[in-house]
């Protein structure tokens, strides 16, 4: 049990990417606090765990819910040990045909509340020489077409958490990021809304398929929280199936 005594808090964690999260922290035996706005799905996922995770229905494009989820993870279960700013919602447009609107979805659900929980939860990160797992994308890195928002917000939260990372290893927090590629609800979607977009990503990952949320993204992040990586911290961990090697 590599998270055993360990508490979690996981945004966007009834479905895709947190829910694999989700599973693997507690199969490694941490309690997790996992926030959404899908209250359905939280609820399911909160009863399949079975005490080891609470559902907790909170809208953390308000910068108060940082505080009141930082808060519910300790009443749940009396401390916090990682962090993981998960949830990110935005829409896809060329760049020349980005709105405010736009900018301010992909900021207001991705950039903003990361640097909000960050925050709420740096004091009790520090008590508890803690780890924030924060989440980059290849939109951002290579600049992908018709990802402008998304691409920039996902950048903006690689900067903070590199800030975070120098500023915050005197308090023993390792703040790093994973840079995903799996096969969520939503890549599906998109695969169904575009014929032949699985085969040209398909194509540039040399391992030639899409991680699984829990084998593969949820391990990693085990990893990460784990005393095992207790000397990494301020990196980019690619886990897309080699389609992005960084320099």
């Amino acid at each position: 049990m590599r998270l055993a005594g360990k508490v979690a808090i996981v945004t966007g964690g009834a479905g895709g990417i947190g829910r694999g999260i989700v599973r693997a922290f507690t199969k490694e035996g941490a309690a997790v606090l996992v926030v959404d706005i899908d209250e359905k799905s939280g609820k399911a996922l909160e009863d399949e765990l079975a005490g080891a995770g609470r559902f907790l229905h909170a809208d953390i494009s308000q910068e108060v819910s940082a505080t009141t989820i930082v808060t519910a993870a300790i009443e749940a279960f009396g401390r916090l040990d990682v962090l993981v700013n998960n949830a990110h919602a935005s829409r896809q447009a060329p760049l020349l045909e980005t709105t405010q609107d736009m900018l301010e979805l992909s900021f207001g659900t991705g950039f903003y509340p990361t640097l909000w929980l960050m925050k709420a939860a740096h004091a009790q990160l520090a008590a508890n020489q803690g780890t924030v797992i924060n989440f980059a994308s290849g939109a951002g890195i290579e600049g992908q077409k018709n990802q402008t928002s998304y691409a920039a917000a996902k950048e903006a939260i690689r900067a903070i958490s590199r800030v975070a990372a120098n500023e915050w290893a005197v308090d023993n927090i390792n703040v790093n990021l994973i840079s995903p590629l799996a096969l969520t609800e939503g890549v599906e979607s998109y695969i169904a809304a575009n014929p032949g977009i699985e085969d040209v990503l398909l194509a540039k990952t040399p391992l030639h398929r899409f991680g699984d949320p829990e084998a593969d993204i949820g391990r990693v992040a085990v990893f990460l929280a784990s005393a095992d990586a207790d000397y990494i911290t301020g990196q980019t961990i690619m886990v897309d199936g080699g389609s992005i090697k960084l320099r």
